[in-house]
């Protein structure tokens, strides 16, 4: 039997941290969590011991691109195994697999590759897949390849569904496209996250998505029209509409740290979602690498096209939560937005805090947000020091 105790740890739950407690888990669920100093009895479990370090719910990236040298859109087995290992040991328990423009040949193949090894997962579980694109506005195409871009179409998009099935989670598109708003009307009926980014959308125009069924904004203020006093456009639009989440890349390169706590403000926790926005360049360091038939240069850890393009990020999970309470963002809200509302979002009523009956996807962290060990239902993975 697969029977834990988790003993000396500092607990996150979903309203305050419990300085000490004791978390049982068994057959991948939290059976309890005792608080306070009582006695462990360890029978027929096995004791794993916290040293008083902070544990808090798995953390869910619903957008990834690549890591460790390796890219999503490779089309191979292999490389989506290498993002759930590298999302794993960064504290991520779950996350979407998302593509790029590309061809629809290498997107089918992609989704293809991903139908092989969920289920299979050596590290983080894949929740589904997150399609950005190919329908986005070249004026606000950010680092995504403009060969790829076209405008939405309904049929193309039924043969994507028609391989990829329930799989897709989440489609970021540009709404103001002609066809964008009948491509919302199907993503609605498919029960997907509808997002917004890559959009050069007015503030009537993404009023319009947002009321059509659109509730999610890709990496906001990065790839869309700004706000202007007299064209507030679609990020002042997303700020009027409760039902509309945000996702937030803290790296402190895409936003400015008042910017975060501004988007925290007007939306709270439960809207806001931290994200990696990575590529397979999270983990390798500065270089040279070809992203999206793109070549993207990394020094400093900013992954940049030739013309000075922001070409994604190489934050990890565990770094992104750092950042935000380094804003001035209480650890709650922090852990919040990087567990609770996504899970919130893509409808994973299993996983996302702890809580018991829920999975035992748990992270054990140091006071620097370094990751002890990952537990992914109930079983702990290597931690980033066993893999040197």
């Amino acid at each position: 039997m697969n029977k834990t105790i988790l003993h000396h740890v500092q607990v996150m739950l979903q309203d305050r941290i419990v300085p000490s407690a004791t978390v049982w888990i068994s057959e991948g669920k939290i059976e309890k969590i005792d608080t306070g100093d009582h006695p462990v009895l360890n029978d027929g479990y096995k004791l794993v011991d916290g040293s008083g370090h902070l544990l808090v719910p798995g953390m869910i990236d619903v957008h990834i691109h690549g890591a460790n040298g390796f890219n999503m859109m490779d089309g191979t087995e292999g490389s989506i195994q290498e993002v759930s290992r590298a999302c794993a040991l960064t504290g991520c328990t779950s996350f979407l697999a998302t593509s790029v423009s590309s061809t629809i040949e290498d997107l089918l193949e992609m989704i293809r590759s991903v139908k092989r090894v969920i289920g299979h997962e050596v590290g983080a579980k894949i929740a589904g897949i997150h399609l950005e694109g190919p329908y986005l506005n070249p004026k606000r195409k950010g680092m995504q390849n403009e060969k790829y871009l076209r405008h939405p179409e309904l049929n193309e998009m039924k043969a994507i569904f028609q391989e990829a099935g329930s799989l897709i989670k989440m489609v970021t598109l540009a709404p103001e496209l002609p066809g964008g708003m009948d491509l919302i009307s199907f993503l609605k009926e498919q029960e997907v996250v509808i997002a917004v980014a890559h959009s050069d959308a007015t503030y009537e125009e993404a009023k319009e998505a947002f009321a059509a069924g659109a509730s999610h904004v890709t990496h906001c203020f990065n790839g869309m029209r700004p706000i202007h006093h007299r064209d507030p456009g679609l990020i002042v639009a997303a700020f009027e509409e409760n039902h509309v989440s945000l996702q937030a890349i803290v790296d402190n390169v895409h936003l400015h740290p008042a910017i975060i706590r501004l988007m925290h403000r007007l939306k709270g926790p439960e809207g806001m979602v931290l994200i990696t926005d990575a590529l397979q360049a999270m983990g390798m360091g500065d270089g040279s690498y070809v992203f999206g038939g793109h070549h993207v240069t990394v020094i400093d850890g900013i992954a940049r096209l030739k013309d000075g393009t922001l070409a994604s990020s190489t934050v990890t999970m565990n770094e992104a939560l750092r950042l935000t309470v380094d804003t001035g963002i209480s650890l709650i809200d922090a852990v919040r937005m990087a567990a609770t509302t996504p899970a919130n979002i893509l409808k994973l009523d299993h996983i996302g805090t702890i809580a018991a009956g829920l999975d035992a996807d748990l992270v054990l962290l140091d006071e620097k947000f370094q990751v002890q060990w990952t537990m992914i239902e109930g079983r702990i993975l290597l931690a980033p020091d066993d893999e040197k």
